[in-house]
């Protein structure tokens, strides 16, 4: 049996039936590669540029309300928008394309410029996870797909430091959504049970990838990770969608995200860009009892503050591949962990 903690080897993601490649003896090899200074300045409570804070004027003239707690609304500059009647497929030898149809909004987490998720109090948190719910209860009434998505982070391409994330609902199944569907569709079909709830017991029983244990909820570095300090946040019970979750495990769902980001803040001394998001059951009329809620973190991050993992060469061209193994990546992270302050 080979070493895994220094030899490589190859990983299997059963979500999506990839392989990513792990070499974790590269870790020790010296950088001489760009370096990102991450961002030193002090952003005020209110900044009237801003057009997510509350008062102030968006691009468009409207005018956001003075609100108190979360605010969704349009996105002013939508990538998707819903379809024209007169849309048609075009078919072509290998050439295709199909309309689309979908709403895009943007979801503000707190009146506060100077806050990120992880800065927010408990029960403010737990506000941006009501309103998750509710979004998806809202457009997915209309639409099959709600991805719901935070991208934090200049170096995640945000561009807005003031806290929020947004949703882009579709009228169809994006690529990744569909192989993950189908790859849990599979393994229900083989045993029985949702492929994610077997995940849950089998990394409570190796705690070796486990970040944060809390009493309704798992924070892991997946076995698979193919970022350096990817993480999978799950539910320790079957559910499938957001707006099924209990008041109790939404209280507790606020603390581990509290817990996990200002985990990723200590690691190297900053605030920690990603993007995150939600996957759920297709809100398309179907039960989807194969499907098991979950999020993904995805952040940049390799060696500290300023060095960032890029999806080059190898990776662009053949496989994912990681120097870090995830259960170093996840001890790393666990060493990080305190009660949230």
């Amino acid at each position: 049996m080979i070493d895994t903690s220094d030899q490589p080897h190859r990983r299997y993601n059963p979500l999506l039936d990839e392989w990513v490649l792990v070499s974790p003896h590269r870790t020790k090899r010296p950088w001489l590669g760009q370096k990102d200074e991450p961002s030193k300045e002090l952003k005020p409570p209110h900044d009237p540029t801003c057009y997510l804070c509350p008062g102030n004027v968006r691009a468009t003239g409207d005018v956001n309300p003075e609100y108190a707690g979360t605010f969704a609304f349009e996105n002013d500059f939508a990538a998707l928008l819903m379809k024209s009647e007169e849309a048609t497929s075009y078919n072509n030898g290998l050439l295709h394309s199909s309309p689309v149809g979908g709403e895009c909004r943007v979801l503000c987490f707190s009146p506060r410029h100077d806050l990120t998720l992880g800065d927010m109090s408990i029960p403010d948190i737990r506000g941006v996870v009501d309103m998750w719910a509710e979004q998806i209860l809202d457009v997915g009434s209309r639409l099959k797909w709600v991805q719901i998505f935070e991208n934090k982070g200049a170096a995640m391409g945000a561009s807005n430091p003031h806290p929020h994330g947004q949703v882009w609902a579709c009228d169809y199944l994006p690529t990744l959504i569909a192989r993950e569907g189908e790859c849990q569709r599979k393994y229900a079909d083989s045993t029985g049970r949702p492929m994610l709830l077997d995940l849950v017991d089998q990394e409570l029983a190796a705690e070796d990838r486990i970040v944060v244990d809390s009493r309704h909820w798992l924070l892991i570095v997946p076995y698979w990770a193919t970022w350096p300090f990817e993480t999978m946040l799950l539910p320790k019970r079957a559910v499938r969608r957001m707006p099924e979750l209990t008041s109790e495990e939404r209280d507790d769902l606020a603390y581990v995200l509290k817990t996990g980001i200002q985990a990723y803040d200590r690691l190297f001394d900053t605030s920690f860009p990603y993007s995150m998001g939600w996957h759920g059951a297709p809100t398309d009329g179907r039960d989807h009892p194969e499907w098991q809620l979950h999020a993904h973190f995805y952040p940049p991050l390799l060696r500290s503050a300023s060095v960032r993992k890029f999806m080059v060469g190898f990776e662009l061209l053949a496989e994912a591949q990681r120097d870090l193994t995830a259960e170093g990546a996840a001890k790393r992270l666990r060493d990080c962990v305190q009660e949230p302050v």
